[in-house]
């Protein structure tokens, strides 16, 4: 049973396994991406929040999914190139 938001078990993009207790003590924004939504123009007002406020301890995580009308097909290497 995972006791802490820090002990969920995550994969990274490029297929490592890990958890998220590298970021305790940082403020932590999760979002569900995927590169074929409407709403992927928002991508840029993340990278700009994130500029803007990495200085405090943000960290914005992004995780894909391709449960929701099949918006992320891609592989793990197509996302990590989409989104460079």
């Amino acid at each position: 049973m995972t006791r802490s938001v820090y002990d969920i078990p995550v994969k990274t993009i490029d297929g490592t396994e890990t958890t998220l207790n590298q970021y305790q003590g940082k403020v932590l924004l999760v979002v569900n991406v995927a590169s074929k939504c409407g709403l992927t123009p928002q991508y840029e007002g993340l990278q700009k929040l994130y500029d803007d406020k990495k200085a405090e301890g943000l960290e914005i995580l992004g995780f894909p999914a391709n449960n929701f009308l099949e918006q992320e097909p891609g592989s793990e290497a197509e996302i990590q190139e989409f989104c460079s």
